[in-house]
């Protein structure tokens, strides 16, 4: 632990690379990560907590699917459009005031969404929300990287992955039980309370500390970033609506007009994202030539962990947390399961997560941190797989709550220890920056995969229920066209309404049969990408002992 003393923002300069650097001294840090954990756990478990209540949304605002993406990704996409630019703002104006901002945000945000009357508004709201789940992650992370050190370090970190990991999971049954209760509305609102609570804490319990003083802001590549990812995960969100290559719906923004018929908004979007991405990398490398302050420091990508560690962050979070957007609305369309039931088996991820959350540091003194890193991965694929196997019309969905727990275990184990690993050879005066670019490439992850995800599930279930009704032929072109039109644009909620007509029972059944088997290929595919992130995780260099406890060799 890096000093004792005081728990007030008293501050010391210390040496770090030539740089003159503040350090907090606290008498307190276990009790300043519970006040960061417990600010973190609202803003993790908000990123799942819709996938439950989405059903009761559509319902209540007329949510379609398209709208249940963008509930879903709108979080993650602005969530990642700025945590690189507030980890450099934190590391300038002080990390525990940015983290006590954010606090304000999301209340502001989780208010908004509450009361929020149509699918618009509550959108925009989760937008204020990410912004200030946004301002709260990397500052937590950098302060922790500052306050701990050694095995204690590596403990906090511990902490701090089983919380991530737990929280994800127990959004579900929190929120099954508060729109079960109480209605959705309360999922959102009981943030109001939490938050004022995590706010006192960090007042009482977390020094002020602050990262490398930077001259500048680096307003371009604040603009590049945040449009290049949007456009992206905009492209892949709204594929289904506006036609992935001939467009089939006109696009209208402002005075731009494209025509159904022609080239769809779709592709350009994405060509449009990578562009701006591509001109972003450029114009950092060029505002590290001249000397400039930089949005990014590409040079921390020099060390070896560092680099590879963000890759596999990315790739794996691609398909992590987009099988739990699938499940909860396949659950409540194919076995009319209520949100708190749905909740309660979803909930079974956090049983794994928490159990080897709390032992992976133990298990990283074993066989070390990165192999953890890469048995979370191995059970994660196990999970997701299993989940696939599992998913059966005739059969009840309790039986994934024993796929999900392993697929718990994985997470809890590669959420643990990745951030650890991958800041582990960064200097403490860059924690912040650092931290920030690892944790956007996760939500940066998340976001796409959810949009991913969506996107394979939806077209699936459209091209599988078609099909059906096709072969079967009871029905004219019209009527099955107008029929898988609503059962996908509704995201499959309208299965449940069809089953009161008579005369409905094979439609109902061939819907159900394509929403699984569309369910079973989502979660292939989500199990791919996080074998993908095994195998780059094979760049990470080896760890090795010493000093009486296990240590990662330099990566540089």
């Amino acid at each position: 632990m890096k000093g004792s003393g005081d728990s007030s923002a008293t501050l010391r300069t210390s040496e770090c690379d030539d740089n003159q650097f503040r350090t907090p001294l606290t008498r307190h840090p276990w009790w300043a990560l519970v006040a960061l954990l417990i600010g973190l756990s609202i803003i993790i478990i908000d990123g799942s907590i819709v996938n439950v209540l989405l059903p009761d949304m559509v319902k209540d605002i007329g949510l379609t699917q398209t709208d249940a993406q963008w509930v879903n990704s709108i979080y993650s996409l602005v969530f990642a459009a700025l945590l690189i630019t507030v980890g450099l703002l934190s590391d300038r104006f002080g990390r525990r005031r940015l983290f006590l901002i954010g606090i304000v945000v999301f209340i502001l945000g989780s208010l908004g969404s509450g009361f929020a009357q149509d699918p618009a508004f509550l959108i925009s709201m989760r937008a204020v929300q990410a912004a200030g789940a946004a301002m709260k992650l990397p500052s937590s992370i950098a302060v922790i990287n500052v306050l701990f050190e050694g095995r204690q370090r590596a403990a906090a970190f511990g902490l701090w992955g089983a919380i991530f990991g737990g929280a994800a999971g127990l959004g579900p049954l929190l929120g099954g039980w508060l729109a079960e209760d109480f209605g959705w509305r309360w999922a959102f609102l009981i943030n109001i309370p939490i938050g004022l609570i995590a706010g006192a804490l960090v007042l009482r319990f977390v020094p002020e500390n602050y990262g490398q003083k930077a001259k500048g802001y680096d307003p371009l590549g604040i603009v590049l970033t945040a449009l290049g990812i949007a456009l992206i995960v905009f492209g892949l969100i709204e594929g289904q609506a506006y036609g992935w290559w001939v467009g089939t719906t006109t696009f209208t923004l402002g005075p731009l007009d494209v025509a159904a018929g022609g080239l769809s908004i779709v592709p350009v979007a994405v060509a449009m994202g990578v562009l701006l991405l591509g001109l972003f990398v450029v114009w950092e490398r060029h505002l590290v030539r001249v000397g400039s302050t930089t949005l990014v420091d590409f040079r921390l990508f020099g060390i070896r962990r560092y680099g590879y560690g963000n890759v596999v962050a990315l790739v794996v979070s691609l398909g992590e947390f987009g099988i739990l957007f699938v499940l909860p609305l396949w659950m409540q369309s194919v076995h009319g399961t209520d949100a708190l039931t749905t909740g309660v088996i979803l909930a079974s991820v956090a049983i794994g997560t928490l159990a080897s959350g709390g032992a992976a540091r133990h298990v990283a003194a074993a066989m070390g941190p990165t192999r953890v890193v890469r048995l979370g991965m191995v059970l994660e694929v196990v999970g997701i797989l299993a989940i696939g196997f599992t998913l059966s019309v005739d059969r009840s969905p309790w039986w994934l709550v024993i796929a999900l727990i392993v697929y718990g275990l994985g997470l809890g184990f590669a959420s643990a220890q990745l951030t650890n690993v991958v800041l582990e050879d960064v200097p403490a005066i860059q924690s912040g920056q650092a931290s920030a670019m690892t944790s956007t490439f996760r939500q940066v992850g998340s976001a796409l995969g959810a949009a991913i995800l969506g996107t394979v599930l939806f077209a699936s279930l459209g091209a599988m229920f078609a099909s059906q009704l096709a072969e079967d032929g009871s029905l004219s072109a019209s009527d099955q066209a107008r029929l898988v039109d609503t059962v996908d644009s509704t995201a499959g909620q309208a299965i449940t309404a069809l089953e009161s007509k008579p005369g409905m029972e094979t439609v109902v059944d061939e819907a159900k049969t394509a929403y699984t088997d569309a369910a079973k290929v989502t979660a292939g595919v989500a199990a791919g990408f996080v074998f993908l992130g095994l195998l780059v995780s094979f760049g990470l260099p080896r760890d090795r002992r010493g000093d009486g406890h296990l240590s990662v060799a330099p990566g540089n």
